[in-house]
């Protein structure tokens, strides 16, 4: 009897302590099931350039984007890049990257977004601790901003200098990929056919910069919202048009009530999924 109780005591305990198990995310290939991270490290090692969609106010992405870049700098050589940093800023990241600029002089003379302090300046600061390039891969603001207002024309108005900071004109452009499409559905009566073209911008323009840093042999890891690179489209489709030859891998961020499975509109949608649960809180 004493050995019964015992043994039925042991199961309650286990199933109590499994039940208090709690999961933050839960880690998927493209097909939607389940992979090791270690697993995807070992992919990742794999490519020439890798593209990380984060939601950007999500505490996962942001740890895992640290986690994966130092398992990644193990045993390749890098190259960082951001959509938070717009290419006009490039040379105040580099002063900071090289130590001749301060964190607040980094504040004072580069747009940082909100969240920089507790999400972004930890792979910054990274990079400048292990010498690691980082591109600044983004429009700036107020060209993305013309043309969500007038179009591709617009950039016909940007002094020739600026231009440097731009995908080369003219810009290419499919508005029946999805992506597209579905953000001008999902915003009617807001910039029409130009809230896309000016998504565009971006996406042709982080792809060029892209491109440009890296260097053959080293892998690139960029770090960008998720939209930007889910269902291989926007960065990647650009990126694909010139170096179709290049080895590439996508990451993207999810969030679900139960991340025990992978919800199928979301199946497909990169390489790597990060599956986080919708409770998780949030950095703003």
């Amino acid at each position: 009897m004493k050995k019964i109780f015992l043994l039925v005591s042991f199961c309650f305990f286990t199933v109590f302590l499994f039940a208090q198990k709690k999961e933050a995310y839960t880690l998927y290939n493209s097909k939607g099931k389940k992979v090791s991270y270690k697993k995807m490290i070992r992919s990742l090692e794999e490519k020439d350039i890798v593209l990380f969609g984060e939601f950007h106010n999500n505490p996962i992405s942001h740890w895992l984007q640290l986690e994966v870049t130092r398992d990644c700098d193990a045993t390749r050589d890098l190259l960082l890049g951001a959509e938070m940093f717009e290419q006009d800023n490039q040379q105040a990241l580099n002063q900071y990257l090289q130590g001749t600029l301060s964190a607040k002089g980094l504040d004072s003379n580069a747009r940082l977004w909100k969240n920089y302090p507790t999400d972004y300046a930890p792979l910054v600061n990274y990079a400048r601790e292990h010498k690691i390039p980082f591109a600044a891969s983004n429009v700036p603001r107020r060209y993305a901003s013309l043309v969500a207002r007038g179009g591709f024309e617009s950039l016909d108005t940007v002094p020739a200098a600026a231009k440097n900071w731009i995908a080369p004109l003219p810009i290419a452009y499919d508005p029946d990929l999805p992506g597209y499409k579905k953000m001008k559905e999902m915003m009617p009566g807001h910039g029409g056919d130009n809230l896309p073209k000016a998504q565009a911008l971006k996406d042709a323009t982080m792809a060029h910069f892209i491109l440009q840093y890296y260097q053959p042999g080293r892998l690139f890891i960029h770090y960008n919202g998720a939209y930007h690179s889910e269902n291989y489209e926007g960065i990647l489709w650009y990126l694909k048009k010139k170096k179709p030859e290049l080895k590439y891998a996508t990451i993207t961020t999810v969030t679900q009530k139960d991340i025990s499975y992978l919800l199928g509109e979301h199946k497909g949608k990169a390489d790597f999924i990060i599956c986080v649960d919708e409770d998780m809180t949030t950095t703003y």
